[in-house]
């Protein structure tokens, strides 16, 4: 009862017209996004940001979230036409969906993509919904030392699962939390890393951080590689399946949805992991495995259920306890942390209506995505085509003006621009961005509540292995890395992500 009682609260707040609307715009521009290959979710958030200064938390949110999700069906539009993913979680979708057009049968691949993606965020979002509520509950038990060895997890886990070099990895965490350290210190209120400049004296702004790396770097990367993309499919046709289609692809989306909620809650990109892990499992126990590749309509089921779901499912985490499991719930952290909010645990009994909000306008949104992506694919083939070197230009202006406008500093354009060039110079050394964006949100956070735990116990350090829960976050921690060091384990992850590029 009490949780028809909180979905009543949540359907209140997405319902509302304004909070409809915006739901509306989010998953149209993620679908855009999707669609168009060079960009994603993270540099559109990222640009995002300052206008959420004048929305109201719920409507700002909701936006944001439809932004994400609607970027994985978008994402499989180009996979399956053009053979480019839009998405990082298409990647996959693009082995079989690809071969699918080629055969004559894109409709039928764009219509199992998207009956895959909603049933998916449908069933994830019931996921987020029972298993949300208990998660916070039980993070309010928390004190600081549980908290500060939850984020060492959090960060250690995000380098297990992050692409390249391990070594990379944690340079680039380690950066991560550096940069965090910049500013006037809470504590002693003595600036720290300043170099005597007042404009850093209140730290980096996470909104420049985001979009310096993830906005004006993704642009510079893609710009290196814009090629001339071949629409050779222009005109859909077959957009329903057939009864038969569809028996092939309830397992698989079964299959993909659940492991998709599983894996989305890692912290490292659990929906392109998730993919990537659907399709072996579907190529597994198919009887007929030759066919993978080749246009199998499973190998298209799997995976595009299996990144929505782990997208819906990345936001309990984020909701409950206020920690990133990939870089867009980063940036989502980063605007609550706007809007006033502190993220964490708190937000259920603070904040219900923009807790069960976000979740309701999830299922709302995935129907919209549904009415939105198959109608319009008309639309969606035309907007392929259109030129990067028209659409780079506006993104570049429109990213000056937002980190301007935050801060009124032309300082923080210049900061873009560093940072632009530093996630140029990090993909040209094989660093994935990401794990530093997770460390700069973390480091603030974790030095706090580290400094908290050490007051409480008067300096003793063993206050991290005396308290349980806390214990066993570290030993996971701890054992994490340990396995990931093995030689044999790190040689048989560098193949997996060697075979997901």
């Amino acid at each position: 009862m009490e949780l028809l009682a909180n979905l009543g609260i949540g359907f209140a707040a997405a319902l509302s017209p304004e909070n409809l609307l915006y739901c509306f715009i989010g998953v149209l521009l993620g679908t855009v996004i999707g669609v168009l290959p060079g960009l994603g979710p993270v540099a559109t958030i990222a640009m995002l940001l300052p206008l959420t200064f004048t929305l109201p938390p719920v409507s700002a949110l909701i936006m944001l979230a439809g932004i994400y999700y609607g970027a994985q069906y978008g994402g499989s539009t180009t996979a399956i036409l053009v053979n480019l993913p839009g998405e990082s979680g298409s990647v996959v979708t693009a082995l079989d969906g690809y071969q699918m057009a080629r055969q004559g049968k894109a409709g039928k691949a764009l219509a199992t993509a998207a009956i895959g993606s909603f049933v998916a965020g449908t069933l994830a979002t019931f996921v987020l919904a029972l298993f949300g509520p208990p998660l916070a509950e039980l993070a309010l038990k928390f004190g600081p030392a549980e908290y500060f060895s939850l984020m060492v997890l959090g960060l250690v886990a995000s380098v297990v699962l992050a692409h390249g070099s391990l070594l990379h990895a944690v340079g680039m965490i380690v950066f991560g939390l550096l940069l965090g350290l910049i500013g006037t210190d809470v504590n002693s209120g003595m600036q720290r890393y300043t170099f005597d400049q007042p404009w850093l004296a209140d730290g980096i702004s996470f909104v420049v951080v985001a979009m310096g790396m993830f906005g004006l770097g993704e642009i510079i990367r893609n710009l290196e590689h814009e090629a001339t993309r071949e629409l050779t499919i222009k005109h859909v046709t077959g957009l329903m399946p057939t009864l038969e289609d569809l028996k092939r692809i309830a397992a698989p989306v079964l299959r993909g949805t659940a492991l998709g909620s599983a894996l989305g809650i890692l912290p490292g990109g659990g929906a392109m992991l998730a993919s990537f892990a659907a399709y072996s499992l579907e190529k597994k126990i198919s009887k007929n495995p030759e066919q993978f590749g080749k246009g199998a309509i499973e190998g298209v089921a799997g995976p595009e259920s299996a990144n929505n779901a782990g997208a819906q499912t990345s936001f309990i985490p984020m909701l409950t306890l206020g920690i990133p499991s990939n870089p867009v719930m980063a940036l989502m952290i980063g605007a609550m942390i706007i809007q006033g909010i502190q993220p964490g645990p708190s937000v259920l009994n603070e904040q219900p209506m923009l807790f069960w909000g976000i979740i309701v306008s999830m299922w709302i949104g995935n129907l919209m995505l549904v009415i939105l992506n198959l109608p319009l694919i008309g639309l969606w083939v035309r907007l392929i085509s259109v030129p990067y070197h028209l659409l780079y230009p506006a993104i570049l202006v429109f990213c000056a003006i937002g980190v301007f406008s935050v801060n009124n500093s032309q300082y923080d354009v210049y900061l873009m621009a560093l940072f632009a060039l530093l996630g140029y110079v990090f993909a040209k050394l094989d660093c994935e961005p990401a794990p530093m964006l997770l460390g700069f949100i973390l480091g603030p956070m974790m030095e706090e509540y580290l400094r908290r735990a050490l007051l409480l116990s008067r300096g003793d350090p063993t206050i991290f292995v005396t308290r349980p829960l806390s214990a066993v976050m570290l030993g996971l921690a701890v054992a994490a890395m340990f396995v990931v060091l093995s030689p044999t384990l790190r040689k048989r992850r560098e193949e997996a992500f060697h075979e997901e590029e």
